[in-house]
């Protein structure tokens, strides 16, 4: 049974207070924004909210009856007890797609996912924080300007970027590209996933034919203008016929579903009308499909290898096709880095990451009147702030108005403390807040957040668990605990958190001791790593290492 699902606005209560209430909301949130809302599937291939719509219903029952005082417990998507804890305790605690190590492989996954016993939370699927493509574009927004600086003098501007796959994640990269002043070419075989980020303001223009997008993306890299196309297509097949022709874009990088080689990535020859024929393959025959796709994979990859050997910059975008193409045989496929290793990991060892805050009330003017107050807050962040007029410019709502933005460990406490003050003194409704699992101190992820560590620690997952417990002992009022985000069910464990700005003086002594164990464990977790920046923010600030002196 499927239906329609709108999180609600307002200041009218249907909780026992506004911890709950926010909580619900944004599992709503999370619907409201599906790629697959009939199914509960929120985004990146099978991520889903709740397990099944019966288990979403007694979610949705339990948190309207939820005490003060009471924590609601979540088992892969299903509400399993409700005890008596503490009112400064987790109101939800969820666990997500865990497995014991040795069995912890898509196929076993699939079993028990057969036998109804578990599902794929992917990361802000599963937690209830995903809030639309606009959750991840800072990051990816970050993530290009950082390539930018590294290899082209600070912009894209007449660079084109090749990519693959507008999903829920992948769909912000046109329109981040475009506010780095690129011009980008996104290859994706689902035609709807196309007309719904360009509906939504994330892409420019529909192609159907890869050589009319390559003549409109070379009329723009030559006048410098920045735009994107969404080309109806599959990677596997478009971009080794790419390689024979002789195209040479300057950046390459892919966000297709990669990661669940059943039910993420489409195999080659699959695309537009012919996508249903794929489905039913995956249905009729999961093997062949499987084996299908690991060799598209293997040919998409060696493609961009080919790509990177003609010069173009190329990086894994964090989906885990490198570690798919292998696994077919393609022995070099680690040839091109992953983006933390070659971007991102300087901000993440000072405990800067993606937090972001969603207006309850679903007033867009208080997310407009906090962008003001963190541009006060820290004008010497020339990149905060100008991330933040880019978002206003160009960024559409979607759900309830949310807003994110990269801020580092002394940063997240100073903020969210200036908005419960807000919300205290009645200038705004009620804020969640909240952050991407991808974050400092709450993944370990081989192949994506944790790859290539200093000091060869890339597997240890006791970090992402201490991350977890610390929260909870600091008083967020929901923590989660999830196996295989982004890369697939294995090869990763992450955490996350929320906390819900209700303007009371209690919320602000949970803020001072959660915007602080949060970040703090990612600088902890990378000066354990070895790295220097880490080190120095320990010895700078209020952080106590024992080992560090």
């Amino acid at each position: 049974m499927g239906r329609t699902v709108k999180a609600s606005r307002g200041n009218k209560l249907r909780c026992r207070g506004w911890k709950q209430e926010a909580i619900l909301r944004m599992l709503e949130n999370n619907l409201e924004n599906a790629e697959i809302p009939e199914e509960l599937i929120i985004y990146g291939g099978t991520g889903k909210a709740a397990r099944n719509w019966e288990s979403y219903d007694k979610i949705v029952e339990t948190l309207k009856n939820l005490d003060d005082d009471e924590t609601i417990i979540i088992q892969s998507g299903k509400p399993v007890a409700v005890f008596k804890t503490w009112k400064n305790s987790p109101r939800v605690l969820i666990a997500n797609s865990n497995l014991v190590p040795h069995w912890s492989t898509w196929e076993t996954f699939h079993e028990l996912e057969k036998l109804g016993l578990i599902m794929y939370g992917q990361m802000t699927a599963g937690s209830w924080c995903y809030i639309g493509t606009q959750g991840i574009i800072q990051g990816t927004y970050e993530t290009f300007a950082a390539c930018a600086k590294k290899h082209f003098k600070n912009s894209l501007k007449g660079k084109i970027v090749l990519t693959g796959g507008l999903g829920g994640m992948g769909g912000a990269q046109p329109l981040a590209v475009k506010m780095n002043h690129g011009v980008c070419i996104a290859i994706e075989c689902d035609e709807k996933r196309i007309d719904r980020r360009i509906k939504s303001g994330f892409c420019d223009e529909k192609i159907k034919d890869i050589y009319e997008a390559l003549n409109i993306a070379k009329s723009a890299k030559k006048e410098g203008k920045p735009y994107s196309i969404g080309v109806l297509g599959n990677c596997a097949d478009i971009h080794p016929q790419l390689v024979q022709e002789g195209f040479k874009p300057d950046v390459v990088t892919d966000q297709t579903s990669a990661h669940d080689e059943l039910n993420g990535y489409v195999p080659a020859g699959y695309y537009g009308d012919s996508l249903e024929e794929a489905f039913k393959l995956r249905k009729k025959d999961p093997k062949k499909y499987i084996q299908k796709s690991m060799e598209s994979m293997k040919n998409h990859c060696n493609a961009m290898l080919d790509f990177q050997k003609n010069g173009a910059i190329v990086f894994d975008y964090g989906n885990n096709l490198r570690g798919q193409a292998k696994k077919a045989g393609l022995e070099n496929s680690f040839d091109y880095p992953g983006f933390v290793i070659a971007y991102v990991r300087p901000m993440l060892c000072v405990g800067r990451g993606p937090f972001r805050w969603l207006a309850l009330s679903g007033n867009p003017d208080d997310i407009l009147k906090t962008d003001k107050i963190v541009m006060e807050m820290f004008p010497e962040n020339k990149t905060l702030c100008n991330w933040i007029k880019l978002a206003e410019k160009h960024l559409p709502w979607e759900g309830l108005p949310a807003r994110v933005c990269w801020l580092g460990y002394g940063e997240r406490d100073k903020f969210a403390l200036a908005i419960n003050k807000m919300v205290r003194d009645k200038k705004i409704g009620p804020i969640a807040i909240t952050r991407d699992h991808l974050d400092s101190g709450s993944v370990a992820s081989p192949y994506r957040e944790t790859e290539g560590m200093l000091d060869g620690s890339d597997a240890i997952a006791d970090w992402p668990l201490l991350n977890a417990l610390l929260n909870c002992a600091a008083g967020a009022d929901s923590v989660h605990i999830h196996n295989g985000g982004g890369v697939g069910i294995g090869l990763s464990t992450h955490a996350g958190m929320v906390v819900v700005c209700d303007g009371t003086e209690e919320t602000d002594e949970r803020i001072k001791r959660v915007f602080k164990t949060d970040p703090g464990m990612g600088v902890i977790r990378h000066a354990d790593a070895g790295y220097k920046e880490s080190i120095n923010v320990i010895k700078k600030t209020d952080l106590n290492n024992p080992m560090i002196k």
